[in-house]
């Protein structure tokens, strides 16, 4: 049986892709929970320091596996126990919450559900061939899976109601001009460059890292005063790791820092 999420390790990266390329990777519900797994694997496994969202065949996702929802309403429901919806929010916190880099390697469509996926990741990195549609006003519905909340810290209120509320398709150098997308490429060189800059992130201090992402995801929520709190006792954390004192070793010594994670 053909898996429907897909793990690779290429060193300190570790790769998941969405493996239904017959339907343009459409999530199921089995699809939420295989990249659940995958992705508290990754959280777990101390030598992935970078992840990589990704899909199979051309396409990170279609959005949701609307046949899926239609056989619901007939009675036929691989897992009963699983409610869509709520393991789609469960995903995008997790993705969002984790304490390592993650980028989202997006070639061609990225729509409803599965543009939510790659927004909850830190960078975006599209091939030219990359498609983002909102698609939920297309069905008569809103956003259900963060983007209501993602998207606006992304690119501003105005250019995120615009995008939902008319749910155009926007083609990577659209997403790039308002931020949605942090850089573009060829299809041939999309690999490379998502490897690039992911290399990048894992040979960097990832308890460090963890943190300030931490702190940078909150700062709109806190006062000046609560943030620098937060800077302090995340500083506490940090001057403890081997990381820190390799950092400051590294400075010292006028060399690059080799740092080892933790």
């Amino acid at each position: 049986m053909t898996e429907l999420v897909e793990i690779e390790d290429r060193k300190a990266v570790r790769i998941i892709a969405i493996n239904r390329p017959e339907v343009r990777n459409a999530i199921n519900t089995g699809v939420l929970l295989g990249l659940r797994n995958a992705i508290k694997q990754a959280a777990r496994d101390e030598k992935v320091r970078a992840i990589v969202i990704t899909g199979r065949g051309g396409a990170f996702s279609g959005g949701a596996d609307v046949k899926e929802w239609s056989d619901k309403k007939k009675g036929i429901d691989p897992h009963p126990d699983h409610d869509w919806v709520e393991e789609a929010i469960q995903l995008v916190q997790e993705i969002a919450r984790l304490p390592k880099p993650t980028i989202a390697m997006i070639d061609g469509a990225a729509v409803g559900g599965g543009l939510d996926i790659a927004l909850a990741c830190d960078f975006r990195i599209a091939s030219t061939k990359a498609k983002f549609i909102c698609a939920y006003t297309r069905v008569g519905y809103p956003p259900d899976c963060g983007g209501s909340w993602l998207l606006p810290r992304l690119i501003g209120l105005e250019a995120a109601k615009l995008f939902v509320y008319t749910g155009d398709l926007w083609d990577a150098a659209k997403a790039k001009s308002v931020g949605m997308v942090t850089e573009i490429v060829s299809p041939e060189e999309l690999d490379a460059a998502t490897m690039t800059l992911a290399e990048k992130l894992a040979s960097g201090p990832t308890v460090a890292t963890g943190l300030a992402k931490q702190l940078l995801d909150a700062a709109y929520r806190r006062t000046f005063a609560e943030q620098l709190a937060e800077e302090e006792r995340a500083g506490k954390v940090c001057a403890k790791t081997a990381d820190h004192a390799e950092g400051l070793a590294a400075a010292n010594e006028k060399r690059a820092p080799q740092f080892a994670g933790h």
